[in-house]
């Protein structure tokens, strides 16, 4: 009998995989592999939150293998050596593999065609596995991207998405194939304490949930910080728990204005992933450079220990920052706020706020997070490049009885109402009941007015 090998990499789950599907036509045996790449944490993007979060996911995805007698192949090292490996251990012919955006992915990509055709082996990779419209399938006439999202989006939701794929039934393991102990969160130290759980099990868990009674008010609640109702299922997206086409799908079939708001925000993570995949570059450097000097770590170290640490002074900040060290996830609200504080009002670096969003995220997607941070610093698509949010307008607006800064500061607990949010203000025996909470460490007047000045705006 003939073998495939399935390569997981961001699509840790059996409902609509097109790789594997296609790696199991004929009645084939197959190897489903994943590696844990040494050039993931050579690079420092193995942060223990999405490594706890991974974890559950190989867990979980070995299970749902086993139930159907089969079972994950674990390996570590270079990724291209261990698909090689396990190709010849199994004597396979082909290896399938779910694209995606990044350089290093594309550079993999390359790196294992090369390899496997020099052994006689083929290498099929499949699009629309990890997004729900591949990059480069839409395109203006004038360029390889979209570099404004309206445009791109009205695009996108004209194309006709491929049929979502039931799970298999069974998948046949070859025998012989050695794998290496599955990883566990529980080895893992600096986790978040409020950590979701991660695996298609779960995910599945929180689809029907979200879809049940979520997403019908998702356009009119987004915004609503102390409400918490977004989906939460960007985790699941990033490790590929769950499909993005059949998100698409289901909300689609759900309808309304929830609905149709919620695939909006699907399309901007296909919006990012097709700027990256086109300009790699802007993982690291402004899409469009506004000339920035920029306040360095070393320049501005005591305001960046402020924001991580979720002590500006500012409460709407604070508690985002706090749920951060927290949860390993952010409101998307919130996301935008304390970004817009760090580049704008502090006007230090969008990459070292990037760099510790990275740190932190369960769901840090390095197209999403990147190219999020240079909308909001002004490096990226934003097409109002020099827009500037006010933490305090923003928090009156997004949480205005102060729930949200109450949960995560409390400190301000006995604040009532929308005063928490300038306890600066408060009557001096209201502020004395909230004297461990600190004073803000920047004047909003004072942020604006110096990043005008450094964008040549005053």
């Amino acid at each position: 009998m003939s073998v495939s090998v399935v390569l997981f990499t961001a699509d840790l789950r059996l409902h609509d995989h097109p790789p594997l599907r296609a790696a199991l036509e004929g009645r084939r045996q197959v190897v489903p592999l994943f590696v844990r790449d040494r050039a993931v944490t050579a690079a420092g993007f193995a942060a223990p939150n999405r490594l706890a979060f991974l974890a559950d996911c190989l867990r979980d995805l070995d299970a749902g293998l086993r139930e159907r007698g089969g079972q994950l192949v674990v390996r570590s090292g270079d990724v291209v050596e261990e698909v090689c490996k396990a190709a010849a251990e199994a004597d396979a012919d082909e290896v399938h593999l779910s694209a995606d955006a990044s350089a290093y992915a594309h550079s993999r990509e390359r790196r294992l065609r090369r390899a496997l055709e020099a052994d006689g082996r083929r290498l099929y990779v499949h699009d629309a596995v990890t997004a729900a419209v591949a990059p480069g399938t839409v395109t203006p006439a004038s360029s390889d991207h979209f570099a404004v999202f309206t445009p791109y989006f009205r695009q996108w939701s004209g194309q006709r998405l491929r049929d979502v794929l039931t799970a298999p039934r069974a998948v046949r393991l070859p025998p012989g194939i050695g794998s290496e102990e599955l990883p566990s969160r529980a080895a893992l130290p600096g986790l978040s304490p409020g950590l979701a759980e991660g695996g298609e099990r779960a995910g599945r868990k929180r689809l029907t949930a979200w879809l049940r009674s979520g997403i019908a008010a998702y356009a009119d609640r987004h915004d609503d910080l102390a409400g918490d109702a977004t989906s939460r299922l960007s985790p699941h997206l990033h490790f590929g728990t769950l499909s993005p086409v059949e998100l698409v799908h289901r909300a689609r079939r759900a309808g309304g204005p929830g609905a149709e708001a919620f695939v909006r925000q699907v399309a901007w993570r296909d919006f990012h992933r097709q700027v990256l995949a086109a300009r790699p570059a802007a993982a690291r450097a402004d899409y469009r450079a506004k000339h920035d000097r920029w306040r360095s770590e070393r320049t501005a170290r005591d305001d960046i220990e402020a924001w991580r640490e979720g002590r500006t002074g500012y409460p709407v900040v604070d508690a985002a920052m706090r749920q951060l060290l927290h949860e390993g996830w952010m409101h998307n609200r919130a996301r935008l706020l304390t970004a817009c504080f760090l580049a704008k009002t502090l006007y230090v670096d969008w990459r070292i706020g990037a760099r510790h969003f990275l740190d932190l995220l369960v769901d840090g997607d390095l197209a999403n997070n990147q190219l999020n941070w240079q909308w909001v610093a002004g490096t990226g698509t934003d097409t109002r490049p020099n827009r500037v949010l006010n933490p305090v307008t923003q928090a009156v607006r997004h949480d205005p009885d102060g729930a949200y800064v109450r949960r995560w500061v409390p400190e301000l607990a006995e604040i009532a109402g929308a005063a928490v949010h300038e306890p600066w203000k408060l009557p001096a025996p209201d502020r004395a009941r909230a004297a461990a909470y600190p004073d803000p460490i920047v004047g909003l007047a004072d942020g604006l007015a110096r990043f005008k000045r450094a964008r040549s705006r005053d």
